[in-house]
C-alpha cells in the first residue's frame, strides 16, 4: 500500500471518529454537548439536535467502505470528501453565524482529505467487481 493511499484511509477514519465522538454523546445529551461547545441550547426541542447527531453518526457509517478500500469503493471515497465540502458550505456560507465550529471541523478535514484523495486515485484504474453469473443458462438467453 502506497503512501497517499494509506494516509487517505487514515484521514477518512479520523473524520469518522471525530464525527462519532461528537454525534454519539449528542444523541443522548444534546444540550450538554451544545453547552460544551458554547452553542445555544435547544431547551424546548432537544430532539432536533439529537436527531441531527443521529444523522451525522449514520452518515459517517457510509464513509466506511471508502475508508477500507478507496480503490474498490471509489464513488464512496469521493462522496465522503464531497460531504465535507457540503458541511463547509452549509455551516460557513449558508449559516455563518450559527455553528461555525462544525464548518471549521469539516474545512480542516476537507483540506486534509481532498489532496489525499486526488493522490490516491490519480492514475489508478477503477476496480470493477466481477459480473455476477446470469440466472439463465446461455442457451436460454434471448
Amino acid at each position: 500500500m502506497n503512501g497517499p493511499h494509506a494516509w487517505f484511509r487514515r484521514a477518512i477514519w479520523l473524520g469518522i471518529l471525530a464525527n462519532w465522538s461528537l454525534a454519539l454523546p449528542a444523541i443522548f445529551l444534546p444540550n450538554a454537548v451544545l453547552s460544551l461547545g458554547g452553542l445555544p441550547l435547544a431547551l424546548e426541542t432537544p430532539v432536533w439536535p439529537a436527531f441531527a447527531a443521529l444523522l451525522l453518526a449514520l452518515l459517517s457509517c457510509f464513509y466506511i467502505p471508502g475508508a477500507v478500500d478507496p480503490d474498490r469503493y471509489r464513488a464512496t471515497a469521493i462522496m465522503s470528501v464531497l460531504a465535507r465540502l457540503a458541511g463547509v458550505v452549509f455551516f460557513l456560507v449558508l449559516w455563518p453565524d450559527r455553528y461555525p465550529a462544525f464548518g471549521y471541523l469539516d474545512l480542516v478535514m476537507l483540506l486534509i482529505q481532498a489532496p489525499l484523495l486526488y493522490l490516491t486515485l490519480r492514475g489508478r484504474p477503477e476496480v470493477v467487481p466481477p459480473a455476477l453469473p446470469s440466472a439463465y443458462p446461455a442457451e436460454a438467453r434471448p
